[in-house]
């Protein structure tokens, strides 16, 4: 990632994090893993699982586990605890509720986890399971008045969870006053919101993969919302995100649109209207999809967003001249086989239309310092330009262990192109 998730927030109340591992196995006398472990015993006052969302989906990464007594800081070694299925990176005592909190005396332990373990995943293309994680401690606890604290007989469950960054979202829903259609929404509303000062909003549509009624799937599939809520985008660009959840897929490839669309300008509307958003900077971003109806809103609404982030999309080119006048940064992978030709197309005939369009092309597992230096390079080379087309080398968006499934080379193109924070900043300074 290109960005480091926060710690716990103030978000994370006041409780004793306790981290959930993965989806039980069921044991032999039927049930699943809860029914074979406490929520909480003379040692361990309770367990909150950590969550953090990839390009990819949303794993379990950490564990607060709170105690019933101060711990020493110097007398924990870490090899006291272990986590069912997991490999812990690095454990230590505390005294706060943070995920980055300093070793001393207190009663909670975090136990940063392996993002890599198979367990990890509990959201991602084919995987949609329960967030536990089971904490067992295996050895005595020294206490940081003297004294220790004994195991008990059965490992912890958690029964507390913190999504970072996805609890910032606050979930809405929208009655369309013309069609009553239903439409809920997740906004991301600045820390320390002031009403008498204008802010800047993206609007994030996602791809049919989420379609569906659990509006926080949209923040859970990738980055495409939440890296713009992260800490280090909110410190250098204050933003609202809203990010709607479409029950229906949003378009097709014979380029229509679904009823919703034109209820999302509405929403844009009402949300604009409701908050003190800079009407001259709405941004529009989406993958698949919801790229393509980014461009459909562009087509129809010329004057609703100040600038555009299309990744992996097409749209008909004997219509999208009027894309020419647009601040537009296109991402699509050479392994595309619709979005490369059909997002190409669409280039070539905002050219023809008079506009330079500034091309490049990149590795998509380029380090960030060298992604850093495709955005400043292609910056430069725009100069005034308005219009970048980048594609993602050939491969370059495909697992390195040589496994593919068809599709690979669409739906992992927004898996990089939204942890690219220079493309994220060059959206953010665009004005109407």
């Amino acid at each position: 990632m290109s960005f480091r998730f926060p710690t716990l927030l103030s978000l994370l109340l006041c409780l004793g994090l306790s981290n959930p591992p993965a989806l039980a196995e069921t044991p032999a006398g039927g049930g699943m893993k809860v029914n074979d472990t406490v929520f909480r015993d003379a040692a361990i006052a309770n367990v909150t699982a950590v969550t953090r969302v990839f390009g990819r989906g949303q794993r379990i990464t950490g564990v607060i586990v709170e105690f019933t007594a101060p711990l020493s800081a110097a007398g924990f070694t870490g090899a006291e605890l272990a986590v069912a299925d997991r490999n812990i990176l690095s454990a230590r005592v505390t005294s706060t509720v943070s995920m980055d909190a300093t070793a001393q005396d207190g009663r909670f332990v975090v136990l940063d986890l392996n993002a890599d373990d198979e367990a990890a995943t509990i959201f991602a293309p084919g995987v949609d399971q329960a967030s536990e994680v089971v904490v067992t401690q295996t050895a005595p606890l020294a206490l940081a008045d003297g004294g220790s604290l004994e195991p008990g007989d059965k490992g912890v469950i958690n029964t507390r969870q913190v999504n970072l960054i996805v609890d910032d979202f606050q979930t809405f829903r929208y009655t369309d006053p013309g069609t009553g259609l239903i439409l809920d929404y997740n906004l991301f509303i600045p820390k320390d919101y002031d009403a008498t000062k204008p802010y800047p909003m993206v609007v994030f549509l996602h791809d049919a993969g989420v379609t569906g009624t659990n509006p926080k799937r949209v923040l859970e599939q990738g980055l495409g919302a939440v890296s713009f809520a992260s800490p280090e985008d909110q410190a250098k660009h204050p933003a609202f995100v809203l990010a709607p959840q479409f029950p229906v897929p949003l378009a097709n490839d014979a380029s229509q649109t679904s009823d919703y669309a034109d209820v999302t300008a509405r929403l844009i509307a009402e949300v604009s209207d409701s908050y003190a958003i800079d009407q001259d900077r709405i941004y529009a971003t989406g993958q698949s999809g919801g790229c393509m109806t980014s461009i459909a809103l562009n087509l129809k609404y010329p004057d609703l967003f100040a600038a555009s982030l299309l990744v992996a999309g097409q749209w008909d080119p004997a219509v999208v001249a009027p894309l020419a006048r647009d601040k537009i940064w296109a991402i699509v992978s050479e392994d595309d086989a619709k979005a490369f030709p059909g997002m190409t197309a669409i280039m070539d005939v905002i050219e023809e239309n008079g506009t330079k369009v500034t091309r490049s092309t990149w590795n998509a597992k380029a380090s960030h310092e060298e992604l850093a230096k495709d955005v400043a390079d292609a910056r430069a080379a725009a100069g005034a330009g308005t219009v970048f087309f980048t594609t993602f080398t050939k491969g370059s968006v495909l697992p390195e262990d040589g496994s593919d499934n068809p599709g690979a080379g669409h739906v992992n193109t927004w898996v990089y192109a939204y942890d690219i924070p220079g493309v994220r900043d060059w959206l953010l300074a665009q004005t109407r």
